[in-house]
């Protein structure tokens, strides 16, 4: 406690400040929801620095000459209020001296409010607006890919399996939100073939306002899952926004993850999508899965397609297959289908196989939601290894139910049966402790005080 409270008065406070605003994009409530989080400073930006970009350095410079003007205040205030034996002006002194870290914490967001409501908000408005006409005019099918959790996964799926057949652009990284849509439309040639853009539901109504803007012709939904749950308090609300799309492109052209158990309770059951078993038609049959690769038999009618992936996992059958049965639907041949899906690979930080030191660790660190631990484990379970190990922070963004989730991970890990579960210490620990005992684990729990020093 007392280190976490010096650490507000280290030299290098002001730069782990911007850090934490660069770290959260410059978002407000992130960023000072994570600043009244965190107990000692110093443990901050230990594994990745400040990226010293102009608006970084602005910032600190900012932030510097402010906390620098208020220390210089409050130390006349303290000469001034002793000389005068003015004991009340000399505790405002010490307020205002003690203060400085938390004062200039928050005083450093106001330019960045100031500059996107007066600045940034407004010029994004007309470049969205710009935009809605250059989608519109183009001619290349368009699909939307959104979702609680999956879309970068799909959405590069489908870029690598369509690109072996087709002139295909996809929407860049996790650039997911009106103003990336737009600047990315104006990059396009126009004479793509395909165009794949990822919905990034960050508050209500996100989905309809992407879908007016870049007017998809068909969606796929990779699944609901408690994320985000701080802007859309319920999965109910989440739910809703996500199929709003289907006020847009139809409900014959919106297909579904149905093995997303949350998602299935909001469509009928003859809605099109994809599972392990099946994908818009096309049977799936003998599926492989081992520790660096995965394949699968697809047959639909007189066609058969042998498909055989370097991605790890079986859960990426179902949206290997959807890729494989848009590709045909598409109008492309067996071989460039079979290509496609040969060139596809894991993601990184996204099962991840690894070898290291004469074992396999299978790196999913990017996961960020139940699905995925789900997933992860499902494939620990299926693996064979003499020995398995599972390591987890926990969750973050789960809202409300973050405890009944936690609790669920410890239940499905204790359901794997590693030999051994490694757990950072944080607020989550407990809960998933307690999922663990409910299914009465057998195996060796390690708490790991230090993630830093246990990573690397």
């Amino acid at each position: 406690m007392i280190r976490g409270f010096l650490s507000l008065y280290s030299f290098n406070y002001p730069r782990i400040v911007i850090y934490m605003l660069q770290s959260t994009e410059y978002m407000v409530k992130p960023y000072l929801q994570w600043y009244w989080r965190t107990a000692n400073f110093t443990q901050v930006a230990r594994r990745r620095s400040l990226d010293m970009t102009r608006r970084a350095k602005l910032l600190l410079l900012v932030m510097r000459l402010g906390v620098a003007l208020q220390i210089a205040l409050a130390i006349v205030l303290l000469v001034h209020a002793y000389d005068a034996r003015n004991w009340q002006l000399f505790n405002i002194g010490v307020v205002l001296l003690l203060s400085f870290p938390v004062i200039w914490a928050h005083l450093i967001t106001v330019p960045l409010i100031l500059a996107r409501h007066l600045i940034a908000v407004p010029l994004e408005r007309k470049l969205v607006k710009q935009s809605a006409a250059l989608f519109s005019k183009h001619e290349g099918i368009k699909i939307a890919v959104l979702g609680s959790y999956g879309k970068t996964t799909v959405k590069e799926l489908l870029l690598t399996v369509l690109g072996a057949g087709k002139d295909v652009a996809a929407t860049p990284a996790n650039k997911n939100v009106a103003a990336s849509h737009a600047r990315w439309v104006r990059t396009l040639t126009g004479k793509e073939e395909v165009l794949i853009i990822e919905y990034g539901e960050g508050a209500p109504g996100d989905i309809k306002r992407f879908a007016d803007t870049t007017k998809p012709d068909l969606a796929v939904i990779t699944g609901i899952a408690p994320a985000h749950l701080d802007q859309y308090k319920t999965l109910e609300a989440a739910a809703q926004d996500i199929f709003s799309i289907v006020d847009v492109v139809g409900s014959e052209n919106t297909y579904v993850n149905r093995e997303s158990e949350p998602l299935l309770s909001y469509v009928n059951k003859n809605q099109d999508g994809y599972d392990t078993s099946e994908a818009m038609g096309w049977k799936i049959s003998k599926i492989s899965v081992s520790v660096d690769k995965t394949s699968f038999v697809m047959k639909k009618g007189k066609k058969t397609l042998n498909l055989h992936s370097g991605l790890v996992g079986r859960h990426l059958v179902g949206p290997l297959a959807f890729c494989a049965a848009i590709a045909s639907e598409l109008g492309m041949s067996n071989k460039q289908i079979e290509k496609g899906v040969a060139e596809t690979k894991p993601f990184e930080h996204r099962m991840q196989p690894r070898l290291l030191a004469g074992g396999w660790v299978i790196d999913d660190t990017y996961n960020g939601n139940l699905e995925g631990v789900r997933a992860g484990l499902s494939l620990l379970n299926e693996l064979k290894a003499k020995r398995k190990i599972y390591v987890t922070p926990g969750l973050v963004d789960q809202g409300e139910q973050t405890e009944a989730i936690h609790h669920e991970v410890g239940e499905l890990i204790a359901d794997a049966k590693p030999d051994k579960v490694v757990l950072m210490k944080n607020s989550v620990t407990a809960f998933i402790q307690a999922g663990l005992a409910a299914k009465e684990y057998s195996g060796e729990v390690v708490i790991e005080d230090d993630p830093l020093r246990f990573y690397t």
